[in-house]
């Protein structure tokens, strides 16, 4: 669009014609009900909605995270540090190397060159809606800790500690290994975990990237109020230092990251991972026992 309205600007020769949603909606009502259902998953303001719909011209100047989003980002739930009785928690692991020196609490901090192996733990709420909300409640990071030496730690956090229903795990690269031996321990037992591997490519982070906003725009992701944590402080910086573009084309793949001179964007990456938990069917189930067949209705 920017193209050919500059274009039309040297020449005066028409080329761009937009017709709103709205007038298309007008003709063809059931293209106007998808739309309406499209605005109530994504929010208004999501970058998807403004340039498929609303026929807008959007760059990536002002951030993935502007401070509309971050504000509605935030929760009104304290961080915890264990499950509590009767919830449900799924769990977000973002992979990182493991061949730096250095590790543990101490090597992680956002002026570091290292990334760090991060986790984020999501509560998950159904309440009888269609679409589960996310409540973030904990988080974790290890930076230069080897893989091995995180095995048990993870099983026990995500069979113990936290008694997950679900563990996405950043399978790229040298995440394989561990994914699939989380996928292997967290099946055995009586308290199986669901473990979904999920591998970052161009197309694949991009999708995460929309998915996961529309989380936020549309009011079904929160975070835990400001405990005064460096984990929480270094945390908060990532969206905020996140850029993004949206390359041309029907596609709308979206590149989005922390610029290296701005930091990490680890943890930002383990909780936007929250977005492949609508994938999962999350709704309650009813025991239906073994009812005789005259009885049944």
């Amino acid at each position: 669009m920017e193209h050919l309205a500059s274009v039309e600007a040297r020449d005066g020769v028409r080329r761009l014609y937009k017709v709103p949603w709205r007038e298309v909606a007008a003709e063809l009502p059931a293209y106007g009900e998808r739309v309406l259902e499209r605005i109530a998953q994504f929010g208004e303001s999501h970058p998807f909605i403004r340039t498929e719909y609303a026929l807008e011209v959007i760059d990536g100047e002002g951030g993935l995270f502007p401070p509309q989003r971050i504000a509605q980002l935030q929760g009104d739930h304290a961080r915890r540090h264990r499950a509590e009785a009767g919830k449900r928690y799924a769990g977000l692991l973002d992979v990182a190397g493991e061949e730096e020196e250095g590790s543990g609490p101490d090597a992680f901090d956002n002026t570091s060159r290292r990334d760090s192996t991060a986790l984020t733990i999501v509560e998950v709420e159904t309440g009888g809606r269609d679409l589960p909300l996310y409540r973030v409640v904990d988080r974790m990071a290890w930076t230069g800790t080897k893989h091995v030496a995180l095995h048990d730690q993870l099983v026990d956090l995500a069979r113990n500690v936290w008694k997950l229903s679900a563990l996405v795990v950043d399978a790229t690269g040298v995440g394989a290994g561990l994914a699939s031996f989380l996928a292997d321990q967290l099946a055995r037992g009586p308290r199986r975990v669901i473990v979904g591997p999920f591998v970052f490519t161009g197309s694949s982070k991009s999708q995460l990237g929309w998915d996961f906003i529309g989380l936020i725009d549309g009011g079904r992701f929160k975070e835990y109020v400001d405990d005064g944590s460096d984990i929480t402080r270094i945390y908060r910086h990532q969206p905020a230092a996140c850029a993004y573009e949206v390359l041309p084309g029907p596609g709308k793949l979206l590149r989005w990251s922390v610029p290296t001179s701005r930091g990490h964007d680890d943890l930002l990456i383990s909780t936007a991972l929250t977005a492949r938990l609508d994938e999962i069917d999350w709704r309650d189930r009813v025991a239906r026992g073994s009812t005789p067949p005259e009885h049944r209705h």
